[in-house]
């Protein structure tokens, strides 16, 4: 008799206006359990918090994540809050990864182009973090393979960011 793998936890971080509908759809696979989506209103209520608010809602967020999960669209990288929640996932000793999502469709059935490498602006011992972390580029440019093959393999990269983390 098999037993039934538990679905990490995870928390996802992405560019909310861009990337919204393309995260949900991510966050809709059901192969891994994440944060739980919040409403525009819920994130203008946060925001209007100030930066302690918004780091306080972070941290509630991860706590018993194991890993963070990072939706690359064409302007992820570089964003405050992003760089953020990889800082301090990193420094609480969480997996890190990223999927890039750009050739996930939005609601209006748009594509958008690759954005770089997140990953690109941390060093760890002197080596920059995306040589460390993985970053997945599905290699499809059709949305539903995209979507097909982030399904089939994200439960495996999860896995993966936890063990490369646990090396450091």
């Amino acid at each position: 008799q098999k037993e039934a793998k538990m679905a990490r936890r995870v928390f996802f971080s992405f560019h909310y206006k861009a990337d919204n509908w393309r995260a949900s759809q991510v966050r809709n696979m059901g192969v891994i359990d994440g944060n739980r989506p919040v409403s525009d209103n819920d994130w203008e209520q946060i925001t209007r918090g100030g930066d302690k608010a918004i780091k306080d809602w972070i941290a509630e967020q991860m706590e018993g994540k194991s890993c963070i999960v990072v939706l690359i669209g064409s302007n992820t990288a570089g964003r405050k809050w992003i760089k953020y929640e990889i800082k301090k996932a990193w420094n609480d000793g969480k997996g890190v990864m990223g999927i890039y999502i750009h050739n996930l469709k939005d609601k209006e059935g748009n594509q958008s182009s690759k954005g770089r490498n997140p990953f690109d602006d941390f060093t760890i011992n002197r080596e920059k973090l995306s040589k460390i972390v993985k970053a997945y580029d599905p290699p499809y440019s059709t949305s539903t393979n995209v979507y097909d093959y982030i399904k089939k393999n994200i439960a495996d990269w999860v896995e993966k960011a936890i063990k490369i983390r646990n090396k450091y």
